[in-house]
């Protein structure tokens, strides 16, 4: 059974991606929220999200997804470096009051 993979963010890391067998969206930021919900409902296997589309979601939906247990879902940087992954696990950590 292989892994249904998918990647959303930008048209340059995304053709990394397919070319290893994902499927590539690259949504406009009006976009994204629609998007990530379809590749959910798709019952992909692993879902990595560029920082941008990350940054795009709706907080909550974005940290129950990175939370949960299926899919697996990462936040990865882009091909250019420009914006690095956010530390959703301890921003959650942080108010929850776990961590300083």
């Amino acid at each position: 059974d292989v892994a249904r993979v998918h990647y959303i963010g930008d048209e340059a890391t995304g053709a990394g991606y397919r070319l290893a067998g994902a499927e590539v969206r690259v949504p406009s930021p009006a976009e994204a929220a629609d998007t990530f919900r379809r590749a959910i409902e798709a019952e992909a296997d692993l879902i990595l999200l560029s920082a941008d589309v990350a940054a795009a979601l709706p907080r909550d939906e974005l940290e129950a997804a990175v939370l949960g247990d299926r899919p697996l879902v990462a936040i990865v940087p882009d091909v250019h470096g420009r914006h690095p992954a956010p530390d959703v696990a301890r921003d959650v950590r942080m108010a929850l009051g776990i961590e300083p």
